[in-house]
């Protein structure tokens, strides 16, 4: 038996609310005392954690069971919105441009639920509001406080504008990337520019370096197997006079399977050192491991996608290779995650776009799916 959840107007609102008042990773204090007022005047039990934002709230049902945790994020972006609604953000620079005020108003609307449907609940729905998630370290930050406690499984959500709402998608295979970001720095002998024969520049061999990189992908990896390998900012000189003695670049890693993974971290060290090293210099090189591939566990994403047509249209994942660091929480307990539909209309903006939109009717079956995903991972662990 699958459940119904029913938005009200006041929900409706609360969206309103927290789109226009985004607050950026690790600075959203605004935004978690807006969620714990609306926790509490509902009568839902808020636990005391290490968190400095973000928060974790607990319903008990009235029988004995396995502790879910539902989980939505609650950071903006730095962006300066441009989406042309009425409720748009008031904090210059700052926009909810990745849904997340859909998701915690999702989570809301389910914990509402649950908290006056106790006597279906086989156990504890564990309600964590999370700090930081376009960090890529706000679900480490909570598993290092211990916020949580012991879990025995957790169920997230995120929005995708390419699909309408009431549309969900789910799968056993890789929905979002492992996400790896870098910065490369080359230490050189600086010197003036028409003296380059008095120093060992660093310019030539970030050229090399970064055309080099380019054949990571085209030449190493299997093209069946998707793997991006991203340089997004490059850095080097202050003055047109002058050779510099440093120079560097930034960028990403996108992929799927840890043995992709570890074929471009060995080769990404091979090419960027030996280039180092043809050209007389040295190199540091930081690789900030963000995100693993997000990946429900397969034996409770079957049940829980039985039960999606009951209330929702079954559509086809559409993989991303952006990341979501919900995935590490599989340190705690197996995973169930969910795609919602959150705007599908011709010549939509994506996610992290200024213009980016997602629609009110996203929050229902946002909240549904949250709901009867859980009663569902509940009963399959009982």
């Amino acid at each position: 038996m699958v459940e119904h959840v029913e938005i009200s107007d006041d929900l409706i609102a609360v969206r309103h609310h927290l789109h226009q008042y985004p607050e950026l990773s690790f600075k959203e204090y605004g935004t978690t005392k807006f969620l714990r007022d609306q926790l509490t005047s509902h009568g839902i039990e808020i636990l005391d954690t290490p968190l400095e934002t973000g928060l974790v709230a607990q319903i008990k049902g009235e029988k004995p069971g396995p502790r879910v945790v539902l989980r939505a994020d609650i950071d903006g972006l730095p962006i300066h919105e441009h989406s042309g609604l009425p409720f748009t953000s008031k904090n210059p620079g700052v926009m909810h441009g990745c849904g997340h005020d859909i998701h915690m108003t999702g989570l809301l609307a389910a914990a509402y639920w649950l908290a006056e449907h106790r006597d279906r609940i086989a156990g504890t729905a564990v309600i964590l509001f999370q700090p930081a998630e376009e960090t890529g370290r706000g679900s480490r930050y909570v598993i290092k406080t211990g916020a949580l406690g012991k879990v025995d499984a957790l169920i997230g959500t995120h929005n995708t504008p390419d699909h309408k709402p009431g549309e969900i998608a789910v799968s056993k295979d890789p929905m979002m990337a492992g996400c790896v970001s870098f910065a490369v720095t080359f230490h050189a002998d600086g010197t003036h520019a028409g003296k380059p024969h008095c120093g060992t520049g660093p310019i030539e061999a970030l050229a090399s370096t970064v055309l080099s990189l380019q054949t990571v992908v085209s030449r190493n990896i299997n093209p069946f197997r998707p793997v991006v390998l991203s340089i997004t900012e490059v850095h080097g000189g202050d003055v047109w006079n002058v050779i510099p003695d440093t120079a560097g670049f930034f960028g990403t890693v996108r992929y799927f399977y840890k043995d992709d993974h570890d074929l471009v971290t060995r080769r990404f060290r091979q090419i960027v050192e030996s280039t180092a090293a043809a050209y007389g210099i040295t190199v540091d090189i930081k690789w900030d491991e963000l995100a693993v591939p997000l990946v429900s566990d397969e034996t409770l994403i079957g049940p829980v996608a039985q039960d999606v047509p009951s209330y929702a249209t079954s559509v086809p994942v559409i993989t991303s290779m952006g990341g979501e660091d919900f995935a590490d929480f599989q340190q705690l307990g197996p995973l169930v995650f969910g795609s919602i539909g959150s705007n599908g209309q011709p010549g939509h903006h994506g996610i992290h776009n200024p213009e980016f939109v997602a629609l009110d009717e996203a929050i229902k079956p946002t909240a549904e799916f949250l709901v009867n995903a859980l009663l569902r991972v509940e009963s399959e662990l009982a």
